[in-house]
């Protein structure tokens, strides 16, 4: 005999996970680590879930009220750091277009750890916001992936959606919408400029293998160099985290190793460069007297050091993932994946090298 959907206190009727589990033939278990995104699941099994999810328009109890409208809509946005300006910068875009659309804004950070990063989206899931946006560099390995996977479609189980914000797409199949920027193209630009001033040996300050944002950037300086028959030396990458400190670390350990046998440095942030322009200023060095030098994200700071660095749109990534965000809700159909440009910004931290 068939059950009826059990009833809240206001009269209404809501599926239970036990109907769901009967209609998708599978146990009560399997339809709640599916859901939650902490088991993986053959596809066939997932899909036979979800189709019974959304056949029966089921929603976890926690979440009928704002499924009601009895709650505040919201957005959730994750980032590594709220005092790093680019973050910051992308938050401000969020928070900006969520007040536009009358949403409230949620915030966690992570510090760049990416088990902390899938729990938080775990927490965010269950305060049920319409969107969770991820912002920013992470280790994308195998094992993320595919845990974030399975927490995306958890996300769209509810009618939520996981937004990924300046970050590749996870998969084809992935229920997330996708807004990047070209980081690949600016710092090829970037390293096309400092080529064509005549520099062939360029310091790389900021690999880091293994992470979105440094693996598409030391991408482009690569992809630059074939492009110019330059000789690609792995001996001038440097490894080291996009902190202003780092790039004072970097720099001085490249010092102290011995004089540059380099005439220009590509650094992978704005706040490399300023740490890499202190150290080399202590050594005697001026930037682009001795050593050219470009950056990557024209933060405000960058036109105080005159540096010649790679613009991206930082409040319009935050402010487009919103938009995407709450139009695919209306709209469905398959996520959107949109790559915002950057541009080259010149400034006078660049001189054409001088041959010996």
């Amino acid at each position: 005999m068939a059950r009826k959907a059990s009833a809240s206190g206001d009269g209404t009727r809501h599926t239970t996970i036990r109907e769901v589990a009967e209609r998708a033939g599978v146990s009560v278990a399997t339809v709640s680590r599916i859901l939650s995104g902490t088991y993986p699941a053959a596809p066939a099994t997932r899909s036979k879930v979800m189709r019974a999810v959304e056949e029966l328009d089921y929603v976890a109890n926690h979440h009928a009220r704002a499924l009601q409208g009895t709650t505040r809509k919201s957005i959730a946005i994750i980032v590594n750091s709220v005092i790093s300006p680019h973050y910051a910068h992308v938050a401000q875009g969020v928070q900006t277009q969520a007040a536009e659309d009358s949403r409230l804004c949620q915030i966690g950070t992570t510090g760049g750890d990416a088990e902390r990063e899938l729990a938080m989206v775990q927490f965010m899931r269950e305060q049920h916001p319409e969107a969770v946006i991820l912002v920013g560099n992470v280790n994308a390995d195998a094992e993320y992936r595919a845990r974030m996977s399975r927490y995306a479609h958890a996300l769209a189980a509810i009618g939520s959606r996981l937004v990924l914000c300046g970050r590749p797409p996870l998969g084809p199949d992935v229920p997330a919408v996708v807004v990047e920027y070209d980081n690949t193209g600016g710092a090829f630009a970037a390293t096309s400029h400092l080529l064509s001033n005549g520099h062939k040996r360029i310091l790389y300050l900021g690999r880091r293998d293994g992470f979105t944002t440094a693996d598409a950037r030391i991408e482009g300086y690569r992809k630059a160099l074939a492009a110019y028959g330059a000789e690609h030396d792995p001996g001038l990458e440097v490894d080291g985290t996009f902190e202003r400190f780092e790039g004072y670390r970097m720099m001085k350990e490249r010092l102290a190793a011995g004089p540059p046998d380099y005439t220009a440095i590509f650094a992978g942030n704005d706040q490399i460069a300023a740490g890499a322009r202190q150290a080399l200023l202590e050594q005697g060095l001026r930037v682009p007297e001795d050593l050219s030098m470009v950056g990557f994200d024209d933060l405000p700071p960058a036109a105080d050091i005159d540096l010649t660095t790679v613009y991206q749109p930082h409040e319009e990534l935050g402010r487009t993932a919103v938009r995407l965000a709450l139009e695919h809700a209306r709209q469905g159909g398959p996520p959107p994946h949109t790559v915002l440009g950057t541009h080259l910004v010149l400034r006078g931290s660049v001189r054409p090298r001088v041959a010996n």
